[in-house]
């Protein structure tokens, strides 16, 4: 493929506008929380409302199972006698 640092004659640099330098940077800084999910999640969460209600109900299940005292978290295994 040949390439070339003329632009195409159909294409104007007066067309085109002046450019911003950073015109898109505070936006970038911010950064994205895009999460793609996998078609068979996207059937069963197919709200961000959705995903973000689950996600919110296993964070409590989760913080609540740390509270309790690690003997009840754990089972205990028999030791052959």
């Amino acid at each position: 493929m040949k390439k070339t640092e003329e632009m195409r004659t159909e294409y104007r640099r007066e067309d085109l506008g002046k450019g911003v330098r950073g015109k898109h940077y505070a936006d970038y800084q911010k950064g994205s929380n895009l999460v793609l999910l996998k078609p068979e999640l996207a059937k069963i969460f197919p709200t961000n409302e959705a995903v973000n209600a689950a996600l919110e109900s296993l964070v409590g299940i989760a913080r609540a199972a740390a509270k309790l005292p690690p003997s009840v978290t754990r089972t205990r295994t028999k030791r052959a006698a």
